[in-house]
């Protein structure tokens, strides 16, 4: 099984286009264009540690906004399950489909996890922010699913 080797502050973050909840095509350096972008891995649409970090998130938008900062999610569920994670907790930002989770590979989150016993291979939840120059400015691993937009706020606050 594969270890986890998760990128750093100062690398170039992976170039990306994947399609979003609405099916559209959602290009990394399009968005960097606007604004510095957090891009936030998390393991599956609607399970409730992953409902809890999108809620905050989406209720946050707004202070997000004002520190120049657009969030995207991105999970290896198909499309038609992201739109129902999206309708369902009336989410307004991209959650993106890496089914075939080459860009959590890119950005080394995908790889070994054991839970309740079981070993298996799957996304770790770190959230990475990517400054418009395509740098990585931060890396947060070190949070719990309730407290990870509190987490980023304060980063973002205090730089």
């Amino acid at each position: 099984m594969k270890t986890i080797n998760p990128l750093q502050a100062g690398d170039t973050a992976p170039a990306f286009s994947l399609q979003n909840q609405n099916d559209e095509t959602i290009v990394l350096a399009d968005l960097l264009k606007e604004q510095q972008v957090l891009v936030y891995f998390y393991p599956k649409a609607s399970t409730p540690g992953c409902t809890v970090q999108a809620e905050n998130l989406r209720d946050e938008k707004a202070e997000l906004a004002k520190l120049n900062t657009r969030v995207v999610g991105i999970s290896p569920d198909p499309i038609k399950r992201l739109k129902n994670f999206e309708t369902k907790k009336e989410l307004n930002f991209d959650l993106l489909a890496d089914e075939d989770h080459a860009i959590a590979d890119a950005f080394g989150i995908w790889g070994y996890k054991k839970f309740m016993g079981k070993e298996y291979e799957g996304i770790h939840r770190i959230s990475f922010l990517v400054g418009q120059d395509g740098k990585i400015k931060h890396v947060f691993d070190k949070f719990k699913t309730k407290d990870h937009h509190q987490v980023v706020l304060d980063y973002l606050a205090q730089n």
